[in-house]
């Protein structure tokens, strides 16, 4: 087995399986918590320092750094799931994705949810992309079981109180489409926002469809499909991540 050598001396493990593409920070702690990866073939731990000479390994397979950058749009079917874990038998979006480069998810899109979510092998890029400061844009075509109101677009779109977190949404844009769709455009991501914001007025979506994260737009991507970005889209997908957002007169570095 080869040995893995690190860009700087030392690095967080969660860190370096990010940057080699295996998979978020988030995801890496589970793997690593689940004794999933060894380093120098002894069982890894949480927040564990990797240096230059350590052997790193996923499932017994040594993982490395990659200089080619990759981004894939992927047009996520309801009922598969953002995650590595296959305890449950649920088909996993990497399923899907079947490009020779080692790729993971730009942050989530839940199991009932479908649509546009990006991978990369980029991870302080990925990490960019979803820090809610950044104020980046990700919107939603949303489709709830009751005939909507202009109240309610309204009082959503000031923000919603979410008793489950213990947190006020962010002010966002909402507008009608039909009687029962509406679009959304939010700058943040909490756990089921959308749903949950739903709830608190009395209104149980029946379908959400995610159509553009920043500016990555769907489009006719099939569903189950996916496709690499173009130069000019993660270009620009890169120059959003970094650059710093004005926003309700504060100013906001990425």
């Amino acid at each position: 087995m080869r040995q893995l050598f690190l860009q700087s001396m030392e690095m967080r493990l969660n860190k370096y399986l990010s940057a080699c593409g295996v998979c978020s920070r988030r995801e890496a702690d589970r793997l690593i918590e689940a004794g999933k990866v060894t380093v120098n073939g002894a069982p890894a731990s949480v927040g564990q320092i990797v240096e230059e000479q350590d052997e790193v390994l996923v499932d017994g397979v040594p993982v490395s750094r990659t200089d080619q950058e990759v981004f894939l749009a992927v047009n996520k079917p309801r009922g598969v799931v953002v995650t590595t874990d296959r305890t449950w038998g649920d088909p996993l979006l990497e399923d899907l994705v079947d490009c020779p480069e080692r790729v993971f998810a730009v942050g989530r899109l839940d199991k009932d949810s479908e649509g546009l979510i990006l991978m990369t092998n980029n991870g302080e890029a990925s990490n960019r992309i979803q820090k809610a400061r950044g104020y980046h844009e990700k919107e939603y075509v949303v489709t709830v079981d009751r005939h909507i109101t202009d109240t309610f677009l309204e009082k959503m779109g000031k923000g919603v109180w979410l008793e489950a977190l213990h947190r006020k949404t962010r002010p966002c844009k909402v507008s009608g489409i039909d009687e029962h769709r509406f679009d959304i455009i939010l700058t943040e991501g909490m756990n089921r926002q959308i749903r949950r914001m739903c709830e608190t007025f009395g209104y149980h979506v029946t379908k959400l469809k995610r159509i553009r994260v920043m500016n990555i737009e769907l489009g006719d991507l099939p569903e189950g499909a996916w496709r690499y970005l173009t130069k000019e889209e993660a270009a620009q997908l890169r120059k959003m991540a970094e650059k710093r957002v004005s926003y309700g007169g504060r100013s906001q570095n990425q």
